[in-house]
């Protein structure tokens, strides 16, 4: 992007809201906390079921294996307030004055998504391996649509923040165009003459000083005395 730092105009810019809600990152990150809803939510209120219905104590949909669920839900909670958290970060991003701000904020949206990917890939990896082993029951039949629905949506998050990853990779690769720090007081020839500064051709002319108080003329002699010629 022509006339940019790290993806943004120069910093002070009035931001548009629709044109901020119609970024592809902005959708992105918005789709990324749903995702992150969708799984730690149905986990949470549906993964934990009894074995035949009337035991008491709860277990994890899981293979019963608790750490499936606890693993699951820490990564849906981390990835919804991270997606709160950029996405203020990139509304802010253009009052950034400092570059150096910009590219560790950038190096930080980089570095988070690629790890956010990899817990994912993790997450649904270990889901669909426990949910593999589940000896079907009667509770666990009930809750099957939503460990199905959690396996899931870890899948399509490991897409999303992969994307996200691009995209911060992508503004990380557009660096800073530096004319927006150079001011209109200079050209833009490191060469050429200073603008401010006066130029001429190097040939005195009479023109540039001042006439001089007297001037010559041809007029005869007052006293009426003519110089003859030779």
């Amino acid at each position: 992007m022509e006339g940019s730092s790290f993806g943004a105009g120069r910093a002070g810019g009035a931001v548009d809201p629709v044109d901020f809600l119609k970024q592809p990152q902005t959708i992105l990150r918005a789709t990324a906390w749903i995702f992150s809803i969708v799984v730690f939510g149905s986990i949470v209120n549906e993964c934990y079921v009894n074995k035949d219905g009337t035991d008491p104590e709860l277990h994890c949909i899981f293979n019963e294996n608790e750490s499936a669920c606890s693993y699951a839900i820490a990564i849906g909670i981390i990835a919804f307030f991270g997606c709160i958290f950029f996405l203020v970060v990139d509304l802010q991003f253009q009052q950034i004055s400092s570059v150096k701000d910009r590219k560790r904020a950038v190096l930080l949206d980089l570095g988070f998504s690629g790890f956010l990917s990899f817990l994912w890939f993790v997450a649904f990896c270990f889901l669909a391996n426990q949910w593999q082993r589940t000896t079907m029951s009667k509770g666990a039949s009930q809750g099957a649509d939503a460990a199905r629905a959690a396996i899931a949506f870890s899948f399509f998050s490991i897409i999303v923040w992969v994307a996200l990853a691009l995209k911060a990779l992508q503004r990380y690769r557009l660096g800073t165009d530096m004319s927006l720090f150079a001011t209109d007081q200079f050209a833009t020839d490191p060469n050429a003459a200073y603008p401010g500064y006066p130029t001429g051709s190097g040939i005195e002319s009479k023109e540039t000083y001042q006439s001089p108080p007297f001037t010559e003329t041809s007029d005869a002699n007052p006293k009426g005395y003519q110089v003859p010629a030779y």
